[in-house]
């Protein structure tokens, strides 16, 4: 006869800080419950977690069922277990962020979300539970994060100018950046492939595309190296 526990489980969960990068202002992927509590109100994506299954893939299929992504970069962010945090029961959430190529996902609502849509980070609306405070996390884990490892690159296009690249940091950093320090050190690294190919949107003379290699960051790392901005 299996083992039965006497005392009372909090329920387990995982929700999920989603941002993408517009070339204008950092955004987070909110959707909009269709359920009570909090019916009509923003949150993250995110549920409850299945009795068979990891975190790792009750997120997944928690961003599929409720926002149409898939294969996304996702870390796990922080725990969150305030006991009043769900007005339902008891309920622990771990919580992951994920960063998005914003043009080569389209998302749809479904499941138990009645709408799905990017907000800028600066503007989002009143959000449900304590998400307001795990999007917080999400964002100083990403500037803190973003300074010692190349995960910028996984919220810009494939092929982008150093420019864009410079953009990027600069608006999640909320700082401005010396133009010609920063691309000096960033082609010091040499993790960055010139291409033969320029942008010529905009009224500026076109500029030269890069794109990241992270096969070589992987090898460089396992030796010792450190990416540092």
């Amino acid at each position: 006869m299996p083992h039965q526990y006497e005392f009372p489980r909090a329920a387990l969960t995982v929700d999920a800080v989603v941002f993408g990068f517009d070339e204008a202002e950092l955004k987070v992927l909110l959707i909009k419950r269709g359920l009570a509590p909090f019916k009509g109100r923003w949150a993250l994506p995110g549920g409850f977690v299945r009795v068979q299954e990891t975190l790792d893939d009750a997120v997944r299929r928690e961003l599929e069922e409720e926002t149409g992504l898939h294969q996304v970069y996702l870390e796990q962010l922080y725990t969150f277990g305030e006991v009043k945090r769900d007005p339902r029961e008891r309920v622990v959430s771990v919580a992951y962020y994920a960063l998005v190529k914003m043009a080569d996902h389209s998302t749809r609502a479904a499941t138990d979300a009645s709408d799905a849509q990017w907000f800028p980070v600066a503007a989002t609306p009143p959000l449900a539970f304590d998400h307001a405070t795990i999007l917080q996390t999400g964002l100083e884990r990403l500037r803190g994060k973003l300074r010692y490892q190349p995960i910028g690159f996984e919220l810009l296009p494939e092929k982008f100018t150093l420019s864009q690249l410079q953009h990027l940091y600069e608006t999640v950093l909320g700082t401005a950046i010396d133009k010609r320090n920063f691309r000096k050190k960033v082609l010091g690294f040499d993790l960055l492939e010139a291409l033969d190919e320029t942008n010529r949107d905009g009224p500026h003379r076109p500029a030269q595309l890069h794109r990241f290699n992270p096969a070589k960051y992987e090898r460089l790392k396992k030796r010792g190296f450190l990416f540092e901005l």
